[in-house]
Parts: C-alpha cells; structure tokens; sequence
C-alpha cells in the first residue's frame, strides 16, 4: 500500500457521496504480480463464467465476466497487501460509519475483449450483507478508447442523473455502497482484469 490512502477522506467521500476513487493504491511491482496472477488463472482454465443473481445463472447477455474467488486462507503476497488495506477500511467505516462490516470476499475477474456488464446493484434482494464494493482495477495504460469503464449512475442535488465514467486504469481503487449505487461496465475492446469484492455485514 502506498502511503498516502487518505482513509478520512474515503469515509468523508462515502458519507457524503456513496463512493471513493483513490488512484495507485498499491506499488507497481504489487500490481504487476496480481496482473500476472489473473492470467495465469485466466490462461490456466482457473476461471468460470460469472452469472446472474442468487441462483449465479449464465446470462452472457447481461455480463460477460469470468471470475476465480480468491481464499483468504491462501493469499499471495500481493493479495495479502491487498487485503491488509481493505480490512483497514472496514475498521475505518465500522468506527466512523457505523456499518458493522464482519468480513471481505473478492475474486479475480476478466472482461474477454467484446464484454460488459448492464446496469445492477450489487446486492441481492434476499440476501443483504454486501454493503460496500470494492474494485481494484489492473491494467496498464489503458486508454479510453478502449471501453471498459466503470459508469456509477450518479444524481446532482435536485435528483438530476449525472453518470461517471471511471477508466479500470492499474492502481485504481472504486468503493461505494452496493446497495444504493447502479452502475456498469461498459463494454471492453481489449482484455480486462480487476480484483473485486465486498465489505459485507455479519449475518
């Protein structure tokens, strides 16, 4: 982690707007380990098509992702840096926010040139412990030209939509609130990787 993660402005920024963007979050040789983790995976057959909802159903016409969970019994170095600095976020929430977040789960993921995800939220309707997303995005000079954004589906104070658009530029680091923020990604021109996860409440 690097030494500027401004945790008071990340909880400022969650209270008052519902979701923090932090660049370079990690060092580059840490970033670089995780990129070359996801394709080994990705390249090793260790992923699975993402699905849809609770019964995690294929819909390749709603998302196009596939993703291998991480265990947190068996992290990486760079996982593990990784880890380290979201579960110093939830400790930071739970005693500024009051969220009562228990614990973080997080998979690798790649968008395969062509895919995308429609407009959701992150939380079941059945199952409400995702509270705060969390993306760690991996890729190298990405240009925007290249698609692959992360739109948060904002409004302005009198209700206006005021989407956003964040490029998954290596480093990034995107958390907001799973239950209230719909957003997307749009769709990538070449090969997408990010770590994603969520801070959930105990159940």
């Amino acid at each position: 982690m690097t030494n500027d993660f401004d945790f008071e402005q990340v909880i400022a920024d969650l209270a008052d707007r519902g979701f923090a963007v932090v660049p370079d979050v990690l060092r580059r040789d840490q970033l670089e380990e995780l990129a070359r983790e996801a394709r080994e995976g990705w390249e090793g057959g260790e992923f699975h098509q993402a699905g849809v909802g609770r019964s995690a159903e294929a819909r390749p016409e709603i998302r196009g992702d596939h993703v291998a969970w991480l265990d947190p019994a068996a992290l990486t170095k760079p996982q593990q840096a990784y880890w380290d600095l979201v579960d110093s976020l939830r400790q930071a929430c739970n005693r500024d926010l009051f969220l009562g977040l228990a614990d973080f789960e997080a998979h690798f993921a790649v968008y395969p040139p062509g895919s995308f995800y429609r407009r959701h939220l992150d939380r079941f309707e059945a199952e409400g412990r995702r509270t705060l997303s969390c993306l760690l995005y991996l890729n190298f000079d990405w240009l925007p030209t290249e698609g692959g954004a992360l739109r948060l589906y904002l409004r302005d104070e009198e209700g206006q939509e005021r989407p956003l658009d964040v490029l998954p530029e290596a480093g990034t680091f995107v958390v907001f609130r799973s239950d209230t923020l719909e957003h997307e990604v749009l769709e990538a021109h070449r090969e997408r990787l990010s770590l994603t996860g969520w801070l959930r409440r105990s159940a």
